[in-house]
């Protein structure tokens, strides 16, 4: 793997698909002027790659990794599957998830794919071969993310008929019997007895609570199916794109899948720290909120870097560090005057390799 830890780098995520192009040139000089080493790029621009089925886009995206590697800036090439098409999803409908409650997650944001849908893993396969294909070589490309944020907009759980049929075959290689599934589960409490696998349903829609050991297993199998999906780009990566890292930014307090397990087979960890939203959103108090709403809450970015360091065994990046306010919580303060630098150097403290920002242009549109 290509590997230079011995100066911590500065990156930034880039769109070149939101802007014009006689913008680039000038937007790559910039980050150069301002010590920035590395672009990531790609992680959403699946309908731009290919607007239509089997009909590829290559040129926008090749002169964009042009201008880039031409000023001298490296590039970490993303796999766009956290944001399937509609043409896609149009013609496989049942490759979205569904809730708990029974209600399909439709098309209009991101991450609209249920993990254990075949079909879906399959396009989801084919697009980044493609993309290794062309860019796996290319100079410029020093790494590779693949999807984004397993886990975010809480899309790990997909109750879905692909996840039924998956979730049937994957208690069968575990338990081999129904016999020792009822034993294990203990199934004989309130006649819940089966007589095979077939007749085992998804653990939600139930009268009361499910059962606990049928809910574990069931997120045990779907936290295996989001392992099951980086593998499968992952080989494709390595083989069209020898000798570059490979990485997924993970998230902060998604405890819904085993992301070491998911570590074991990328080369960096890394993950997406937003200090001032993390604060807002997540169960702090309202004494906590306030105290911190313009730095973070200390042990939140503290936190994470030591455990992604340990998910890449050693080897961690951040890949979006935020450098102002958010877009996505109720309330958008602006971090204290030098917090951005402070986050920076604490990452850095920590080991990270790259501290990446997100974005370099905030979107002129919602």
């Amino acid at each position: 793997m290509i590997r230079n830890t011995s100066v911590p780098r500065l990156g930034v995520c880039y769109y070149p698909e939101h802007w014009p192009k006689d913008w680039w040139r000038d937007d790559a000089a910039r980050m150069r002027a301002m010590g920035l080493s590395q672009v990531r790029l790609g992680e959403f621009a699946w309908s731009r790659i290919e607007p239509e089925p089997h009909r590829f886009e290559w040129s926008w995206l090749d002169e964009a990794i042009e201008v880039l590697h031409s000023t001298g800036l490296q590039v970490v090439m993303c796999t766009p599957t956290a944001t399937p098409p509609k043409w896609l999803v149009d013609a496989m409908p049942d490759m979205i998830a569904i809730d708990a409650h029974g209600r399909p997650r439709r098309f209009g944001s991101r991450r609209h794919y249920c993990f254990s849908h075949s079909g879906y893993r399959r396009e989801s396969q084919r697009i980044t071969r493609a993309l290794a294909e062309r860019y796996g070589r290319h100079p410029a490309v020093i790494a590779w993310q693949t999807d984004n944020e397993y886990g975010c907009h809480d899309t790990t759980l997909s109750w879905s008929a692909a996840a039924l049929a998956g979730f049937r075959a994957w208690l069968s290689a575990r338990y081999g019997s129904v016999d020792r599934l009822n034993s294990a589960w203990g199934n004989v409490f309130w006649s819940m007895e089966y007589r095979s696998f077939e007749q085992i349903d998804l653990p939600n829609l139930a009268v009361t609570e499910p059962n606990p050991a049928h809910v574990l297993d069931f997120r045990r199998y779907s936290s295996d199916q989001v392992k099951a999906f980086n593998v499968e780009q992952c080989q494709i990566l390595r083989e069209h794109s020898p000798a570059r890292d490979l990485t997924h930014n993970f998230m902060g307090f998604v405890t819904d899948f085993d992301h070491h397990a998911v570590g074991e087979d990328i080369d960096i960890a890394s993950w997406d720290s937003y200090p001032l939203g993390f604060l807002e959103q997540f169960w702090f108090s309202d004494e906590e909120k306030r105290r911190y709403a313009r730095q973070g809450h200390p042990d939140i970015a503290a936190f994470h870097h030591d455990l992604y360091r340990g998910v890449g065994r050693g080897r961690w990046w951040v890949m979006e560090q935020q450098p102002g306010p958010v877009n996505w919580a109720r309330f958008n303060p602006s971090p204290l005057p030098g917090m951005v630098r402070f986050w920076t150097l604490e990452a850095i403290a920590h080991g990270a390799e790259v501290v990446s920002y997100f974005r370099w242009r905030q979107a002129p549109f919602a």
